[in-house]
């Protein structure tokens, strides 16, 4: 999932090296380009893209076994994180809809909590405080989400609740299970009605339960598994998408996820006001995990600078094989969605992958 990802310690101990496809000699004058270069030739990443809505930039492979170009904008891929922001809409829905409030203790909803004073809004904004549950769970058996939320109780809270900011896959757990109790229905089928049909996002789909491979054209995802991480760096493109749920597990592509972005920022899903709280509401998180200064988090997007003045909102997410970071600038200048084939949360690679972002949305303003 995002930022404290998928088995948190086992990412972090990974080292990708090794030797990739070499790039064909792309334009270097592109900066956007020359990001994606960069990743693949410097940071052994097997395959990187750029969608800007209008071109497709890419750099590497599909797959290393067969040396197949990597694909354009129509590939699919897991979402990881950035399925927060499709979470965060549906539940803003319910509010618009007068079904729950954001002041409403979680506990209403989710038994669970019934003893905490954590609300509806701390869980969108990541200030619960709730412990990261993913590095708990044994990946290789399934579980609920009740399952997985007792495992994060079972740990005192971080901090308490809306006093600090922390970024925690459990807020999203929990939201999954919000809606469906004030939905009537399970998260996976109100946020279809609600946010992919409206949007059109045909490409867009929740993995079936017991479902671990990626439908339609995809390229190979390359990483350390987070259930068995004594094998190294190995094929991860097969995951239990399910499990990962209302906090990282939608699947799509860079069409729909920047259609995604125009849609939910253009004003088709939510009225204005909605959307103003979900970027208003907001907490400094400049320097802290992966964000650079000047980011603000909202309800399920971020705000981060561009280099050219303005921000962009959107969301990130990383899995042990792909990492996905874009979303909409402020002024008119687009949208833009960058993905990589393996794991590229940090250092260089996290620089070169938000540079991409930067380059692709200032041009746009050009």
């Amino acid at each position: 999932m995002h930022r404290k990802r998928l088995a948190v310690a086992v990412l972090l101990a990974a080292a990708l090296t090794g030797g990739f496809a070499p790039v064909a000699g792309a334009r270097q004058s592109d900066p956007v380009q020359r990001h994606l270069n960069l990743l693949v030739e410097e940071e052994g990443v097997p395959g990187a893209l750029a969608y800007d809505g209008r071109r497709t930039r890419t750099a590497g492979v599909a797959d290393l076994e067969s040396g197949r170009p990597m694909l354009g904008s129509e590939g699919r891929f897991r979402l990881a994180s950035n399925t927060k922001a499709f979470t965060a809409a549906a539940v803003m829905r319910l509010v618009v809809d007068g079904r729950i409030r954001l002041d409403d203790r979680a506990g209403a909803y989710v038994p669970q909590l019934a003893e905490h004073t954590i609300t509806v809004r701390h869980l969108l904004k990541q200030t619960s405080g709730l412990p990261e549950y993913s590095a708990l769970v044994d990946w290789s058996r399934p579980g609920t989400p009740e399952d997985y939320l007792a495992l994060a109780l079972e740990k005192k809270p971080v901090f308490e609740a809306g006093t600090d900011w922390g970024y925690s896959n459990t807020n999203y757990l929990v939201l999954g299970m919000v809606i469906d109790r004030a939905s009537g229905v399970d998260f996976r089928t109100y946020i279809e009605r609600t946010v992919l049909r409206p949007l059109l996002l045909d490409d867009t789909y929740w993995p079936a339960s017991g479902e671990f491979t990626l439908r339609g054209p995809h390229a190979r995802n390359y990483g350390v598994h987070p259930a068995y991480p004594e094998a190294g760096r190995v094929d991860v493109t097969e995951l239990p998408g399910y499990e990962f749920g209302a906090s990282g597990g939608l699947v799509s592509t860079p069409e729909d996820l920047n259609a995604f972005w125009d849609g939910l920022f253009g004003g088709r899903l939510l009225p204005a006001w909605a959307v103003r709280l979900m970027t208003q509401d907001t907490t400094d998180i400049g320097g802290r995990d992966v964000y650079p200064a000047g980011s603000r988090y909202g309800y399920g997007v971020a705000s981060i600078p561009l280099s050219c003045g303005g921000s962009y909102w959107g969301h990130g997410g990383d899995l042990p094989g792909d990492s996905v970071g874009g979303g909409r600038a402020t002024g008119g200048r687009g949208t833009v969605t960058v993905y990589t084939t393996t794991w590229a949360a940090q250092g260089d690679s996290l620089r070169h992958l938000q540079g991409a972002v930067d380059a692709a949305l200032c041009a746009k303003g050009r």
